[in-house]
């Protein structure tokens, strides 16, 4: 989605300083989230997440695992 080199998407990824989403990306990928996982998240907990293992976190705390 965000053409991204897969080497560097790790767990501890920043996704605006390693990974170069800016905040448009991030809203994309939060409407992807939810197309994905038919649930919404909400803004305050997206706006705290700040690398690939804070989404990682996130989505399980939405799905209820």
């Amino acid at each position: 989605m965000f053409e991204l080199d897969k080497s560097k998407i790790t767990l501890d990824a920043n996704l605006y300083y390693d990974l170069d989403i800016d905040s448009i990306d991030a809203v994309d990928l939060a409407v992807r989230l939810k197309e994905l996982t038919g649930k919404r998240m909400q803004p305050e907990v997206f706006k705290s997440v700040r690398t690939v293992q804070d989404v990682v976190d996130a989505l399980a705390a939405l799905l209820g695992k």
